[in-house]
């Protein structure tokens, strides 16, 4: 296999595992609540690295803003999606 081919596939399926986690994480959300969620996320990452920083956080999604110390638990720095719905599952 090429390592173009790997990169794709890796890439593939990182895709399919991020899409299948966050799956788990928003059952208890109607469909058009996790909608606007992922948009909102989508929205707020300014540099689109799938992470949103405090800064990006409090600019585009401002009542998650409040809860991101308690989100950002490993204090990375940062917050995901997945790490979002997480948190709000737990609620």
């Amino acid at each position: 296999m090429s390592m173009l081919k790997a990169g794709v596939s890796i890439a593939f399926l990182a895709g399919v595992f991020s899409i299948m986690s966050t799956a788990a994480f928003a059952k208890d959300l109607d469909p058009a609540s996790l909608a606007m969620l992922k948009d909102n996320f989508v929205k707020a990452d300014k540099d689109a690295d799938g992470k949103l920083t405090h800064a990006e956080c409090n600019a585009g999604m401002p009542r998650i803003a409040r809860g991101f110390d308690k989100i950002d638990s490993q204090k990375k720095g940062y917050i995901t999606l997945d790490e979002i719905l997480a948190f709000v599952a737990s609620r």
